[in-house]
């Protein structure tokens, strides 16, 4: 059995970009088959549970223990250097870290627990494109009613909450002229987009919401007044209300730039996650409090405006937090893990298993 660099390292070389996880899964349930006596099934999206027996425990009850499969780009042909206690890439990829860590941190806590509940390991596809894998999760494969997500970043912290997200999609139709010869017989879609983005909050708006519009492709030569632009936006709220109000705010930009420029827009907008918030006191963020507590650093919760698996699982009726696997710059080419830090997350899940048992 490789150790727990050894492992991460196998892991992270083996490509798994967003909708590219079947290599990895399939070599993970072949893992926790052998190594863990695991009970694998996928579901009808890809996802893999893995059924662990209880160890020295009278509970029932399964905890899940969940990680995310896929990776950002650029993701293939990552080669892990180990030097000095720290774990980063040769510097053309990303590390992969984020979340591969995670799941050794999971497989190695399970497998050198002394005492355990039963457990199912869950591992979702395509996180870092939507949740998808957790959105598509079969509920009905699951017993566990409480979660624990590795997938932070610090290891004191517990993420008992997150926001609602709003995906905007809009299509401007302008009319397409040549732009040297009669530039006054179009109308420029970009020239619309633009008015509409000068117009409308954007970036922080307050302590709770955000707003950005992420791409734009228009036109299609250099010469051509554009008539189409294509533009991916989003707003993201710790308040429901509030995001909701926000994607309206730039729903009304776009439609008041193309009215007043004479176009045509199309706004589709849709919730891909809803704002919640796990109370402190709950058992599930009692015992990760604790479990941080027992490695010697000192806990805190935490409400964050990023998507998590939790989230959604929260919505499946899984009452689930986010843990941190220790890793600092993800998704960037700087990505890195100190060693020290995925043992004490080791030790953390160990901490947490005992006391669960």
């Amino acid at each position: 059995m490789p150790d727990l660099v050894e492992l991460f390292c196998e892991l992270v070389r083996i490509d798994s970009e967003s909708g590219e996880e079947a290599v990895i899964i399939e070599h993970l349930k072949g893992l926790f088959e052998r190594e863990l006596g695991a009970d694998c099934t996928l579901d009808d999206y890809g996802n893999l549970v893995a059924r662990v027996a209880a160890k020295d425990s009278q509970a029932d009850t399964p905890i899940l223990l969940g990680a995310h499969a896929d990776t950002v780009k650029p993701g293939k042909g990552i080669e892990p250097v180990v030097e000095g206690g720290v774990i980063r890439s040769a510097g053309e990829t990303i590390l992969g870290a984020d979340d591969k860590a995670g799941i050794v941190e999971i497989f190695e806590a399970v497998r050198t627990a002394g005492r355990r509940p039963p457990v199912e390991i869950v591992i979702t596809r395509q996180e870092e494109t939507g949740l998808l894998g957790a959105k598509n999760l079969d509920r009905a494969k699951l017993r566990a009613n409480m979660g624990f997500i590795l997938d932070g970043d610090e290891l004191d912290t517990v993420v008992i909450g997150g926001p609602t997200y709003i995906a905007l999609d809009v299509e401007i139709t302008g009319r397409a002229a040549h732009a040297g010869m009669e530039p006054e017989k179009g109308i420029s879609a970009i020239r619309v987009a633009a008015k509409a983005i000068a117009a409308m909050p954007e970036g922080r708006i307050d302590e709770e919401t955000t707003a950005n519009v992420g791409t734009i492709e228009g036109g299609l030569v250099r010469n051509g007044v554009p008539g189409k632009a294509i533009l991916r936006a989003e707003c993201r709220s710790l308040s429901h209300d509030k995001c909701v109000r926000q994607a309206e705010v730039m729903q009304q930009a776009f439609e008041k730039a193309a009215a007043e420029m004479g176009a045509k827009v199309d706004v589709k907008h849709t919730t891909e996650f809803r704002a919640s918030q796990i109370p402190e006191d709950t058992p599930v963020v009692l015992a990760a409090k604790a479990a941080i507590a027992a490695v010697g650093l000192d806990p805190k919760a935490q409400v964050i405006t990023g998507g998590t698996d939790a989230l959604v699982l929260n919505e499946k009726g899984i009452e689930a937090v986010v843990l941190g696997f220790g890793g600092q710059e993800a998704h960037a080419t700087q990505e890195h893990i100190a060693i020290a830090d995925m043992e004490k997350a080791v030790s953390l899940l160990r901490h947490l298993l005992a006391a669960l048992a």
